[in-house]
């Protein structure tokens, strides 16, 4: 496959990826309180499940073209995860000494994110 249409690939799930994520952090800030990132959290756990699952099913259930890695993984999820907003919104929360949220919230993504990718796996390998 030509190198160029990789970077299609990447590029068209970026944009499905990156919408998604403002798509949802609007949802959530509208309808969550603005004190604690509850977008960010949502965003990374649920990217992290979709990884987890993905990778897991598309390697050891079915075998995928790896251009959908291309557009799953590396395009969609590497867009629509927010590590780059988490660890700016830890920053904020310690600067703003929220010492119980910034904890819960390097802690809570953290283990999210693991337990996610977890649940993502185990749920490919079950299918």
């Amino acid at each position: 496959m030509n190198s160029w249409v990789n970077y299609l690939w990447i590029a068209l799930g970026a944009v499905v990826g990156a919408s998604a994520r403002y798509a949802l952090s609007l949802w959530i800030a509208r309808d969550f309180s603005s004190t604690f990132p509850y977008g960010t959290l949502l965003i990374n756990a649920s990217g992290s499940l979709l990884v987890g699952f993905f990778l897991v099913f598309s390697t050891e259930r079915v075998l995928l073209d790896p251009k959908w890695r291309l557009l799953v993984v590396i395009g969609f999820c590497g867009s629509y995860t927010t590590f780059s907003s988490y660890a700016y919104e830890s920053l904020a929360l310690l600067e703003n000494r929220q010492w119980l949220l910034t904890g819960i919230n390097i802690f809570g993504s953290n283990l999210l994110a693991l337990a996610a990718v977890i649940a993502g796996a185990t749920l490919a390998r079950a299918l």
